[in-house]
């Protein structure tokens, strides 16, 4: 091969090199864990989500993938169904946040069903969250799930399910349509069936404050972009009306407890009932858990109810709480101020602080059939717990450092190959000076 031709060969590799990199690194810019904030509702919707219609009769419903987020909008009292497939041997979850438009009135009551139902309309599991006593619009989650059980003959075989999502609305309350983000996941089954009683005895004392003092960390707009905290004091600002997400990666056998409190104002000592919402969700997009607090320009706070470690076998307890307490992986907490806090203490934001502590050594998980995909704790999962992370700037990381090795590579190749051509050229020229 010429000089020149050799040459030529260097630029186009070496282009190609950062053709590779260039479109990797946008790809990693464009990765569909990107957030948006939607302007009417100031959630941030997952970018990657593809809209989908909701059908009013389940044969006429479309059909939804694993591991993919949707978005549909539901009106008053609205029914929609939605088609998934299923085998005989993985546990299947179909969860959605309900994001009502901030600002409206929301009646006792109101809130969203999620049902999972068979050809038979045999209903294999369901969710029914709601805004309880505190009568303003948030995001809320609901999910249902077909769990593989050997003492069970119902919903166990392959074929077509069907997702029913119901909007239960009051007369009085908004009757503006609510915006939907749905995601279906699936989840292995086991090589071996464990035990499936819950241990009598567990932990459920308080444990003590963590040390170190609260360190900033401002939360997400949404699930998907929500802020990832470990073991600590998280401080940051909340404004009235507005919903902070926040997440957890809990392992098999730890414990999640988390406490909030609400900074006091020097504004009027008025109260306001149902002020902070503090809610738990799971990894599959289930609602665990939600506690309340009144706020009247003092400093006040309150805990998550203690839970159960994380375990398979909470999956066949009855108690909803434990039941979604059924894998490792990120739990979400979201924190939401009342608009009514506005009325009297200005729309200024109030200082909150999150106390999280993890208990308990993480365990070996059940023995998946399977990768475990999101229903595990990963070593990168403690990294971005650390730094603080949201899912997509995790995402975007992961996806550089494989660029990076990449690079590396493609580098490497290329430095022994220019040197190959050296050795040659010296050869060819009696190990003469190398050719110009």
């Amino acid at each position: 091969m010429s000089v020149k031709r050799q040459r030529a060969a260097g630029r186009t590799a070496g282009g190609r090199t950062a053709g590779v990199l260039a479109a990797a690194v946008c790809a990693a810019a464009l990765l569909p864990g990107a957030a948006w904030a939607d302007g009417d509702s100031g959630y941030a919707f997952d970018e990657g989500a593809q809209q989908v219609k909701g059908a009013v009769s389940n044969l006429d419903a479309e059909r939804l993938k694993p591991r993919q987020t949707y978005r549909d909008t539901i009106k008053k009292d609205g029914k929609l169904y939605y088609r998934v497939d299923l085998d005989a041997k993985q546990n299947a979850y179909v969860s959605v946040v309900a994001v009502p438009k901030p600002g409206g009135k929301a009646a006792y009551g109101d809130g969203i069903k999620v049902s999972l139902e068979d050809g038979s309309s045999t209903q294999c599991g369901y969710q029914d969250t709601d805004f309880g006593s505190s009568e303003f619009p948030r995001p809320i989650t609901a999910y249902a799930h077909r769990t593989i059980n050997p003492e069970s003959t119902s919903c166990q075989q392959a074929g077509a399910y069907y997702v029913l999502v119901e909007r239960n609305s009051k007369p009085e309350s908004d009757p503006a349509d609510w915006q939907l983000e749905i995601r279906f996941l699936t989840e292995p089954g086991l090589k071996k069936t464990g035990p499936t009683a819950l241990p009598e005895n567990w932990a459920s004392g308080t444990p003590q404050p963590p040390s170190g003092g609260p360190q900033r960390r401002d939360g997400g707009a949404g699930l998907h972009d929500a802020t990832s905290l470990r073991q600590g004091e998280w401080r940051t600002d909340i404004r009235p009306g507005q919903t902070l997400f926040y997440r957890v990666p809990v392992d098999w056998g730890q414990q999640l407890f988390a406490t909030a409190e609400l900074g006091s104002s020097p504004a009027a000592d008025t109260y306001v009932s149902q002020a902070l919402v503090l809610s738990l969700t799971n990894p599959a997009g289930g609602h665990v858990a939600r506690e309340s607090l009144t706020y009247d320009g003092d400093q006040v706070t309150m805990a998550l109810e203690p839970q159960r470690p994380v375990a398979y076998e909470n999956r066949f307890s009855s108690d909803e709480a434990t039941s979604g307490l059924r894998f490792a992986g990120w739990y979400y907490l979201s924190a939401t101020l009342s608009p009514e806090i506005a009325k009297t203490y200005g729309d200024k934001p109030l200082p909150l602080n999150l106390r999280v502590n993890l208990t308990g050594q993480p365990k070996a998980g059940p023995g998946y059939d399977g990768a475990a995909g999101p229903f595990a704790v990963t070593d990168e999962d403690r990294d971005a717990a650390a730094s603080g992370q949201s899912g997509p700037q995790a995402a975007e990381s992961g996806t550089l450092r494989v660029v990076g090795m990449a690079g590396i590579g493609a580098g490497t190749v290329l430095v022994l190959g220019l040197g190959a051509w050296w050795l040659l050229a010296r050869r060819g020229a009696g190990a003469g000076p190398m050719p110009g």
